[in-house]
């Protein structure tokens, strides 16, 4: 029996409004509802490097907030942050540096990163003090909470829940033995 089987599913399919690496039409998708102060969130990061290098064009990875404040009081602002280097096209480059560096997190360093950006930081700025930044963070609580999401990180493999460990080949099989994806011919 699959570990997944059973497993709550995506509320929100992946789209235009995710932060994609790779293709949205890839063979295989990998979600993660992460939290950019969560040290297990830091070790998915490493994994996924590895998987993209593994599967290419085969997998999308998508990245959704899901701050948990009451652990961390700096993750909902990470998250603002990591979407408000969004909005101007920058969202990995703020992803990966807030994950490196979370054993530094504070406001103002979060800002400082920030700065090591091509951003243009008035528009940084604006974007977070207009609440554009927060919209977005909160759009993604509330799927994470739709789709049962409780803890960090929490992975969709392929549109499924993942129960299993967050390590390589345990993910890697998971994307190529389960949910519609793994069933689709390659293109030709």
């Amino acid at each position: 029996m699959d570990a997944d089987e059973g497993m709550p599913g995506l509320v929100l399919p992946v789209d235009q409004r995710d932060h994609c690496l790779g293709p949205i039409a890839a063979r295989h998708s990998l979600v993660e509802y992460g939290d950019y102060t969560s040290v297990h969130c830091r070790h998915v990061l490493g994994t996924v490097r590895e998987l993209t290098r593994e599967l290419g064009d085969e997998l999308c990875f998508v990245f959704r907030n899901f701050p948990r404040p009451e652990l961390n009081p700096v993750s909902r602002t990470a998250a603002e942050a990591a979407e408000a280097a969004g909005l101007q096209g920058k969202f990995w480059l703020m992803h990966d540096r807030l994950l490196t560096h979370q054993d530094e997190l504070t406001a103002t360093a979060i800002h400082e990163i920030a700065r090591t950006l091509p951003v243009e930081m008035r528009d940084f700025d604006r974007d977070l003090s207009s609440g554009a930044a927060a919209r977005r963070v909160d759009a993604d609580i509330e799927t994470a909470a739709e789709a049962g999401v409780g803890d960090v990180p929490t992975l969709f493999v392929n549109g499924v829940m993942h129960a299993g460990k967050y390590e390589f080949l345990p993910l890697l099989q998971a994307l190529q033995g389960s949910g519609p994806e793994a069933s689709r011919e390659k293109p030709g």
